[in-house]
């Protein structure tokens, strides 16, 4: 997901895995011409590795590729979207905690970037659905702060609060997100499994989209730094 330069030819990388999560690898000698690793260990690229136990790290010493985008992904538009993926990962889930669900997540979004022309939309989506692996994801059926199952609207969502409030728990003076029914249908589709939805129920409303910008900034306690980069590409 993320790497940096370690001496004059090493580098250290975090990886995704399936079976261990995030971890940090070193692959010695991957940044000379000649290594064999060198190819192999691009950005956002799935691998089977070979690994073992440093004094302090995993030292990379096989990896053989599974899927590659990277030629896809050097695309201005898709390598910011597919950059916003890595950080949320990066920053939700922690060292050696095995999260299978969230790998596929993490590979499936990553091929549909690759494949879109249009990525910027698949993010809301992702977003929701890794908050609701992760146990984050606001309840969609009732009313966060009396438990009463949702009307006809309007709804408000309160981040702090952890979901989203019907007219009788809002308070006048608070300056919360509104949302329309057409918002909270468009929120349960974005969270349900892929099996479980159409394609067609995969964007966001704008009211849907920017709730899942204001929940995942509430959880991870700022805005992500990659979208910055996707404001500054007008994506």
């Amino acid at each position: 997901m993320r790497g940096r330069q370690l001496g004059e030819a090493d580098r250290i990388l975090t990886l995704f895995t399936l079976e261990r999560g995030k971890l940090d690898g070193v692959a010695k000698g991957v940044r000379r011409p000649r290594s064999h690793l060198g190819g192999r260990l691009e950005l956002y690229t799935e691998c089977d590795f070979l690994m073992h136990r440093g004094r302090s790290l995993e030292v990379i010493v096989g990896a053989e590729i599974r899927r590659a985008y990277w030629s896809r992904l050097v695309e201005p538009r898709r390598y910011a979207v597919v950059a916003v993926l890595a950080e949320l990962v990066d920053a939700f889930c922690e060292p050696d905690l095995a999260l299978p669900d969230v790998y596929e997540l993490l590979v499936g979004a990553i091929g549909a970037v690759a494949a879109s022309e249009s990525p910027r939309p698949l993010l809301p989506r992702f977003s929701l659905r890794l908050l609701d692996m992760l146990g984050l994801a606001p309840p969609l059926s009732s009313c966060v702060g009396c438990g009463a199952p949702f009307g006809t609207g309007p709804f408000w969502l309160d981040a702090q609060a952890g979901g989203i409030l019907d007219g009788a728990c809002r308070r006048g003076w608070q300056d919360l997100p509104e949302l329309d029914p057409r918002d909270l249908d468009n929120l349960r589709a974005l969270a349900r499994p892929k099996h479980a939805g159409s394609a067609a129920a995969l964007l966001a409303t704008p009211g849907a989209a920017a709730a899942v910008e204001e929940l995942v900034a509430h959880h991870l306690g700022k805005r992500p730094k990659a979208v910055g980069q996707l404001g500054a590409l007008g994506a």
